[in-house]
């Protein structure tokens, strides 16, 4: 008798791409909901702002773990499973978040709220699949640019919220937004019957999860903890131990989290080295550009908007990425996922070298973001395209998981750094005011962020060339049991 899954007349592929991209940039909101408010999290929460810090960073240190783990349990048990599943996350840490008043339940919501990016890696290796070969390249950047438009769109939904509202409806709107990324999922996404076997490699989570959030809270922390303090360098040294001893440890496993071999092949260890430089990049700007849109107009550089009005200005540049998403589909047609990689960051780079001509008026850092938008959604369509085409379909969902994990590492040490720059050169407007940074800071932080997003284009470019798609006949591939993308990853 033939399973309900087999007679379900399937639905249009540009619907199950529409709802995948839907829920990632669902997910992707989680990072920027609260910034507009971060300032008045101490006041809301009755506590101090050291302890309100880790509302934001609950959030990107939960997600960052999150990934490669969500990919490694889709390959094992289906990507339509963990996929509902990370919405159904989302949805309760959105309520825990909403009705929540006290800083433990709103830290435990946001966690909560960041264990469901996984929705984003798994969404992104999934649609490669569903989708026909005339839409694939386009479908896989339309989807990979959630992770930056997410971040991007959010701002000014938030402050728009923030502004008219009570701060409590932020997550009641992400709670909404999640109720329906279940059920058009549920309706929509369809359920792939291939499965990576293998045991859940419970000590592997247990350790990437210690290692990584160790070395995520002592990047996170240096500039608040000072750079000189041994909690700072405790957290970071003990962390890389972890992350060592982990990595000895799925070396010996027949089944383990993150296949490292894979990883280690040039063209996925090459991408994902520059997916931390480029997302660097990508999270430099986020974090620079708002504050000099703030800055005080008495500074003589500062352009006195309000937060409301810094999202309006920003918001044009996580449109873009998603505007740069077919244009990047037509370069990997063209020219190949490591070409339009190394091109994407070139232009990153430029939108930084654009901030530093251009830095007198809103409408001038708006440009200078939009171009260097333009590059994060080449780049970032890029990445896991490049990634998928070097490994064994079977490992599609842990690589890209692993991909996106290398570039929250990029965009957690992009505060670090920022913030560390921005503090080495300031001044004091008045007496008894707090010091803020000075236009050679903002110069500082526009020129290493072009530095970096070159640095990314430099090591893509060490990516073995594209090679030739070779068709290997079914029969061949039924006897040796492997898919020709199994064949042609090695």
């Amino acid at each position: 008798m033939p399973s309900s899954a087999s007679t379900r007349v399937p639905l249009p592929p540009a619907l199950v791409i529409a709802v995948l991209c839907f829920g990632s940039l669902s997910g992707a909101l989680m990072q920027s909901l609260v910034i507009p408010i971060q300032s008045e999290l101490p006041e809301l929460l009755g506590t101090n702002a050291s302890n309100t810090s880790w509302v934001v960073t609950m959030t990107l240190l939960a997600g960052a773990i999150a990934m490669p783990v969500a990919g490694r349990l889709a390959d094992m048990y289906g990507k339509k499973r963990v996929i509902l599943v990370s919405a159904a996350i989302l949805l309760l840490g959105s309520v825990v978040t909403a009705a929540s008043s006290t800083l433990g339940p709103v830290l435990l919501g946001r966690a909560l709220q960041g264990v469901a990016m996984g929705y984003i890696p798994v969404a992104i290796s999934l649609v490669r699949e569903v989708a026909p070969p005339h839409l694939r390249a386009g479908a896989v950047a339309a989807v990979s640019a959630t992770l930056g438009v997410g971040g991007a769109l959010g701002l000014p939904l938030a402050a728009w919220i923030a502004q008219y509202r009570s701060w409590h409806d932020l997550f009641w709107v992400s709670a909404g937004l999640a109720a329906v990324v279940i059920v058009v999922s549920w309706l929509v996404v369809p359920e792939q019957d291939e499965r990576s076997p293998g045991r859940l490699d419970v000590v592997g989570i247990l350790g990437l999860a210690l290692g990584l959030a160790a070395l995520l809270i002592g990047i996170s922390k240096g500039s608040a903890w000072g750079w000189g303090s041994l909690i700072t360098w405790g957290c970071i040294v003990g962390g890389l131990l972890v992350l060592l001893v982990w990595g000895g440890y799925q070396l010996r496993q027949s089944s383990p989290l993150v296949d490292l071999r894979t990883m280690a092949r040039p063209a996925v260890l090459f991408t994902n080295l520059a997916a931390v430089l480029i997302g660097f990049g990508m999270m430099a700007q986020s974090i620079v550009v708002p504050q000099l849109l703030e800055a005080p107009a008495s500074t003589g550089y500062g352009l006195g908007q309000s937060i409301l009005m810094v999202g309006v200005w920003m918001a044009p540049a996580g449109l873009m990425m998603l505007v740069m998403a077919p244009v990047s589909s037509r370069m990997i047609t063209r020219l190949g996922p490591r070409l339009t990689m190394a091109a994407g960051a070139v232009v990153l780079a430029g939108g930084y070298g654009v901030a530093l001509g251009l830095m007198d008026a809103p409408w001038q850092l708006m440009v200078a973001t939009i171009v260097a938008s333009s590059g994060v959604g080449i780049g970032y369509a890029a990445m896991p395209t490049l990634v998928m085409d070097n490994v064994p379909r079977s490992e599609s969902g842990s690589s890209v998981g692993v991909n996106s994990l290398m570039r929250s590492l990029g965009t957690t040490s992009a505060g670090a750094v920022m913030a560390a720059l921005l503090t080495s050169q300031t001044q004091v407007l008045a007496p008894g005011t707090p010091p803020i940074p000075t236009a050679t800071a903002f110069q500082l932080c526009f020129a290493v962020g072009a530095v970096a997003a070159l640095a990314g284009a430099a090591i893509t470019l060490l990516v073995p060339r594209d090679r030739p798609q070779r068709s290997i006949p079914p029969a061949a591939a039924h006897q040796t049991g492997r898919t020709a993308e199994e064949s042609l990853a090695g």
